[in-house]
């Protein structure tokens, strides 16, 4: 199925308003941080599940 331009248009829309993104930089100290990180299936979903982790622990 073909996606219309006012389609793309509101997506588009839509991720500038709503989506958040942020980038992590690994040096070279750090590489086996970035290899254990590529080593997973779904990045985005570990590095959420850690943090959801990390939230629960310090709420208690």
């Amino acid at each position: 199925m073909a996606v219309s331009e006012a389609q793309k248009r509101a997506s588009e829309k839509y991720h500038k308003e709503k989506v958040k993104q942020t980038a992590v930089r690994f040096y070279p100290a750090e590489a086996n941080l970035w290899e254990w990180l590529n080593e997973q299936p779904n990045k985005a979903g570990y590095i959420k599940q850690l943090i959801r982790e990390d939230m629960e622990r310090k709420r208690g």
